[in-house]
């Protein structure tokens, strides 16, 4: 009788972000084909929570010290590598950028065929693309993700697009309750308008402040909701939080501005937007805007990454409007609070 297959993934986060939920998404199929499936990870967050009631093992490997001090590249290769030969895997699917960088020359070694999932574009270093070479194939979460680390020297044909799928039993249109509005102590006909994802310089957030206070001039009902929590915790990223909550405190955002952290029941508050917006500088393939559009909500994002992949011109799913366009996003916002 042959051997059950041996799948090992790996995870840098234990948390539940796009690249998390991604993987979340396609684990029942991977299960139903028999495979014995392995998830590398820290020991504690949403992510653990998740994978308990599935047939899964789960192996801890801990990036950050108790101080929050990533450990050191090589001895993190170290620990994986004797993970990989403790358990012998027949395929080793590496879940985000960082774990392709990390895994790629310890796989090298051991010699097992593996997948690096690119789920981010940033400017990367010759070592960093060499590490990513080392394996088998890349996985882009969008065309424009490709092109990326084809421009930046990797090999096309190393490079397959797989767009990130959506659960349509989970995110379907369906008929807002009013439980946010309850929630924050508004009245059921205030429009809210959401924004969905990790509190960082990329996703905008500053620029999209910016463009509500013309909509709030015009709309002075309206209020605007901020799910996401920040994850980084370089001097950076710390400033620019502390920035967005200044600007939250100045008219006409004040008392306006609602930061709810990281939300766990995402189907349930798109339905409450009256429109969801996405005002990101960079974007490979933004998750949220997939489930927005399965539930049918109003939506307005910057036309960045794979964004146009999600919304081409034909379709007519959405307002893509240039990055940074602050006149043109407040606009696109008004308008579609103008038509109800």
């Amino acid at each position: 009788m042959a051997r059950v297959k041996r799948l090992l993934l790996f995870c840098e986060y234990a948390t539940l972000n796009g690249g998390e939920r991604s993987l979340l998404s396609v684990l029942p199929a991977i299960l139903d084909h028999s495979f014995e499936v392995f998830v590398v990870l820290p020991t504690h967050g949403d992510l653990v929570d998740a994978l308990r009631p599935l047939d899964v093992g789960l192996i801890p490997l801990h990036f950050y010290d108790q101080r929050g001090v990533r450990l050191e590249q090589a001895s993190l290769r170290h620990e994986f590598g004797l993970i990989c030969e403790k358990m012998r895997p027949d395929l080793v699917h590496a879940n985000s950028l960082s774990t392709s960088r990390l895994s790629g020359p310890v796989l090298r070694d051991y010699g097992c065929p593996s997948v690096g999932h690119l789920r981010d574009i940033v400017r990367l270093s010759n070592r960093a693309l060499a590490d990513l070479a080392y394996h088998t194939r890349l996985a882009a979460v969008s065309e424009a993700t490709k092109k990326w680390y084809v421009e930046a020297g990797v090999c096309e044909s190393d490079i397959a697009v797989l767009y990130n799928g959506v659960d349509l039993h989970r995110f379907c249109p369906t008929k807002p309750t009013g439980f946010l509005h309850a929630e924050l102590g508004l009245t059921p006909t205030v429009p809210l308008v959401g924004a969905i994802g990790q509190i960082g310089m990329r996703k905008g957030l500053d620029f999209l402040f910016d463009a509500m206070r013309r909509v709030m001039s015009t709309h002075q009902q309206c209020h605007l909701v901020v799910v996401g929590e920040r994850f980084s915790g370089k001097a950076e990223a710390l400033e620019f939080e502390r920035k967005l909550f200044r600007l939250a405190s100045e008219t006409p955002l004040f008392g306006r501005v609602h930061f709810l952290g990281y939300r766990n029941d995402i189907p349930d508050l798109l339905v409450e937007f009256c429109v969801l917006v996405h005002a990101a500088r960079q974007e490979p393939l933004g998750r949220v805007l997939l489930e927005a559009a399965a539930m049918g909500v109003a939506i307005v994002a910057t036309n960045v990454g794979g964004t146009s992949e999600i919304f081409p011109p034909e379709v007519e799913a959405a307002i893509l409007v240039r990055p940074e366009d602050r006149i043109s996003l407040a606009a696109a916002v008004t308008n579609l609070l103008d038509d109800g």
